[in-house]
C-alpha cells in the first residue's frame, strides 16, 4: 500500500471515507455509508460516488470479484496526514514546524503523555532517527 507520488491530496469528504476504511479495513460502500451514517446524515449513492472518484483518482482500489464491491485504500494513514500537515504547514504557518507546533499546541490541551512523546520524537529527530 505504497502512496504514489503524484496522488492528489484528499477533500475532506474523501478523508472521512479514508478514516473510516483505514479503521474498519476493507469495506463495501454500505459499510462506509451506515459508518457516515452515524455522524451526520448522508445519502447512499453520495457515498458510492465519493468511492467512485476515490477509486478514479487513485485513493482507493476496488475489488469486483463479489457482487458487493470491497474497496480499501491505496494510500497509508501516516504518509496521508504528512502530506496534509506540510501543506498546512505551508499555507497557514510560512513553512515554520515551530509555528505549527506552537499553534495545535495553543488549540487545546495536550496530556502529559502526549507531551512526553513529542519530547521523545523531537530528541529522535535529533539525533536522525525517523519513526
Amino acid at each position: 500500500m505504497k502512496q504514489q507520488k503524484n496522488l492528489p491530496a484528499p477533500t475532506e469528504g474523501e478523508f472521512e471515507i479514508l478514516n473510516i476504511i483505514w479503521t474498519l479495513g476493507p469495506a463495501t460502500v454500505r459499510q462506509v455509508h451506515e459508518e457516515l451514517a452515524r455522524k451526520k446524515p448522508s445519502q447512499y449513492t453520495t457515498t458510492l460516488k465519493i468511492m467512485q472518484i476515490m477509486s478514479e483518482k487513485g485513493l482507493l482500489s476496488r475489488d469486483e470479484t463479489d457482487r458487493s464491491h470491497v474497496y480499501q485504500p491505496t494510500v497509508q494513514r501516516d504518509e496521508v496526514q504528512q502530506q496534509m500537515a506540510t501543506k498546512l504547514m505551508d499555507r497557514a504557518f510560512g513553512g515554520s514546524a515551530y509555528s505549527l507546533l506552537v499553534g495545535a499546541l495553543g488549540g487545546r490541551r495536550t496530556s502529559k503523555k502526549e507531551l512526553a512523546d513529542l519530547r521523545k520524537l523531537i530528541e529522535d529527530y535529533e539525533k536522525g532517527k525517523k519513526r
